[in-house]
């Protein structure tokens, strides 16, 4: 029972690693403040009901919110710990998948851990702007882990596993899990493993049953769009348009490609075609979306494709570099290729854009950890027999100085040196702690901070008093505030209704209308800056309070201040 309960507690203990120390999580610092008043609305509807961010949502086709009710009414926790658990659970399948990725190669267990524990690093998919472990519980951050742990059932030859596993992934977020299905899904029906098609088509017609329930909230299938549309979107989600990526991020994921592909031919006959289709096809299909989402988007102006994002592919593109880079410098039999093996699998999480400007000392923590990775990884070589592929013929043990007439086998003369001993103890020891070291090193060392720390006492005061001071249906607006977080963090703490903020714009990439209702918002009362004669203008647009720096603050008694914050009631 011990033995069995030995992987799910690593795998957890490794997940806990990720989300404690690094690559990290945070709540309400990216997308969460766009989820979070929507799940408070969908909860209680007199909830945040003069919010702009809740009059239409793009939950239907995603099972997270459904999710997410049901274990605060069955368990009455908040939203923040019910979807970090859930957070930490997928992680913990997703480290699992790898595992069985390792697995499959017949990679020894302490390698197998070290590539699991190195994609668990995490990294920055540059251009499209996402991550391969999200640090914010968002619907993506529980699909990307899920699919992870289908690769590595798949892998392993547990088709109808895996498919439960994509399945799930494809209710949390399908725009994520379409690639895996794609390449997934010929698979199977070439092995004819057409079982494992029944928790496909039980995902979809779930999906769609709760699509179906949420009327109004469907995606633009032949909708293209307008001119007004492309400026937002190019304002608000620049990096869904690859035209806007420029020539250094192309050529890094042509460079991650490559690197992959490296890794791949040198390893490649320890790959099982179950984990190569994804390891090949998956990057593949990053390159070819490229093109292909250009071509929808910028030139046909098909309005789906800001949706769907088919360019995040490109995530997994990263993490086969990661995986493949990592096992190529398991497998390898010389120090010089095991280190540079393992700095190419160390890079992305230092130095998020390969093609520069490089940082030495991201190098140079890079080329530490991959020493160490190598000393760790290395095969017992003391007494190994110059030709290994020969059978070993027995060797005459001396004792004291004298020959033996005794003869063993070469491995049995290997196992009975002290030296050979004490370089098994040292790789034994060094195996972990070179799993382990990346996590510290990295940040530390490194100097890599993935997220600004915006949680305040003095937001988190001015949250509380909102909360509990000033009517359930009040409005506030932060008109000096720029882009900065502070009114999302503020919107779901206070669960009060915000008039505009940076952040909440994101949506325009769903939502025609809230577009068209968000941009004379943020153009008449945030990109001007605050002035005090604006100040009967807010009133008449329903604005019950505004939220100001001390700076800007004016001679009338505020009904609230702080060190950074001061509010003055408009009604």
């Amino acid at each position: 029972m011990t033995r069995r309960l030995a992987v799910p507690a690593a795998c957890a203990g490794l997940a806990l690693l990720t989300f404690f120390q690094f690559p990290g999580h945070t709540w309400l610092q990216q997308d969460t403040q766009i989820w979070v008043p929507i799940l408070e609305h969908l909860r209680d509807p007199s909830v945040l009901r003069n919010d702009i961010l809740t009059r239409q949502t793009h939950v239907a086709f995603t099972l997270y919110d459904e999710i997410a009710l049901f274990l605060r009414a069955l368990t009455g926790l908040s939203f923040e710990h019910i979807l970090e658990f859930e957070q930490l659970l997928t992680r913990a399948l997703g480290i699992w998948g790898l595992l069985l990725c390792g697995q499959a190669m017949k990679l020894p267990a302490r390698s197998a851990w070290l590539a699991a524990g190195i994609c668990s690093l995490g990294a920055m998919i540059l251009g499209p702007q996402v991550l391969t472990f999200e640090y914010e519980a968002t619907p993506r951050a529980f699909a990307v882990p899920l699919l992870l742990c289908a690769i590595g059932l798949a892998a392993r030859g547990r088709y109808t596993g895996a498919s439960v596993a994509g399945a799930a992934a494809l209710l949390y977020h399908p725009p994520t899990a379409l690639p895996f299905w794609a390449i997934y899904l010929p698979w199977i029906v070439f092995r004819r493993r057409f079982r494992a098609l029944i928790p496909l088509l039980a995902g979809m017609a779930i999906l769609l049953l709760a699509a179906w329930r949420q009327a109004g909230s469907g995606w633009p299938i032949l909708s293209r769009l307008t001119p007004f549309q492309e400026q937002l979107e190019r304002l608000r989600g620049a990096y869904v348009w690859i035209s806007t990526w420029g020539g250094p991020t192309m050529l890094h994921w042509f460079l991650v490609c490559a690197i992959a592909l490296a890794a791949y031919l040198r390893i490649r006959r320890a790959i099982p075609p179950e984990l190569r289709v994804f390891l090949l096809g998956l990057p593949a299909l990053a390159l070819l979306l490229m093109p292909v989402s250009w071509l929808l988007l910028e030139h046909w102006k098909w309005a789906l494709v800001p949706q769907v994002q088919p360019l995040r592919t490109l995530l997994f593109a990263a993490l086969a570099m990661q995986f493949l880079t990592a096992a190529a410098g398991a497998r390898a039999q010389r120090w010089a290729e095991a280190t540079l093996w393992f700095f190419l699998a160390y890079l992305l999480p230092l130095q998020a854009r390969l093609t520069g400007p490089w940082s030495a000392r991201a190098a140079l923590v890079a080329l530490g950890l991959a020493l160490l990775t190598a000393l760790a990884m290395r095969p017992a070589a003391i007494g190994r027999s110059k030709r290994p592929g020969k059978p070993a013929t027995g060797t005459e043990i001396p004792r004291g100085g004298v020959l033996c007439s005794q003869r063993v086998s070469g491995a049995e003369f290997r196992s009975q040196s002290p030296l050979f001993r004490l370089d098994e103890f040292c790789h034994g020891l060094l195996a972990p702690a070179a799993v382990l070291a990346a996590f510290f090193a990295i940040p530390l060392l490194g100097g890599v901070v993935n997220y600004p720390h915006l949680h305040t006492p003095e937001l988190a005061q001015l949250s509380a008093w909102a909360r509990t001071a000033t009517p359930q249906d009040a409005v506030f607006l932060f008109p000096d505030a720029g882009r900065g977080l502070d009114a999302g963090i503020f919107r779901s703490q206070a669960l009060r209704a915000v008039y505009v903020d940076w952040k909440g714009g994101g949506q325009v990439n769903y939502l025609k209308d809230f577009g068209e209702q968000w941009w004379p918002r943020w153009q008449q009362t945030m990109v001007p800056g605050f002035k005090p004669a604006d100040i009967p203008s807010y009133r008449a647009r329903g604005i019950g309070y505004i939220v100001l720096k001390p700076r800007d603050a004016l001679p009338e008694t505020a009904v609230f201040s702080n060190g950074r914050y001061v509010v003055y009631a408009l009604r």
